[in-house]
């Protein structure tokens, strides 16, 4: 296993013991960057319109097409060392 994938691995767990929860928006690059580094682009169809929770969450992901995983790796593991998390 890469030291990054490591980290990227480290840093989703250590995300869910900070001290406070992020704001929504925080939350959504969250979803958004671990997504495209574990999975790539998005997939899937679109949510409904009256799902709002999903609906967000597929348009930050879908956001970030054509980013290397790598690259998305990266970013999670710099947000969620900032936000205040031990790796």
């Amino acid at each position: 296993m890469s030291e990054l994938k490591e980290q990227f691995e480290k840093a989703a767990v250590a995300v869910k013991s900070l001290s406070e929860r992020p704001d929504d928006n925080t939350m959504l690059q969250l979803y958004a960057l671990y997504k495209q580094g574990s999975t790539g682009d998005v997939q899937g169809s679109r949510p409904g319109f009256f799902d709002f929770v999903a609906a967000a969450k597929y348009e930050a992901w879908e956001k970030l097409a054509g980013m290397s995983e790598e690259e998305a790796q990266k970013q999670y593991i710099e947000l969620v060392t900032k936000l205040g998390a031990t790796l």
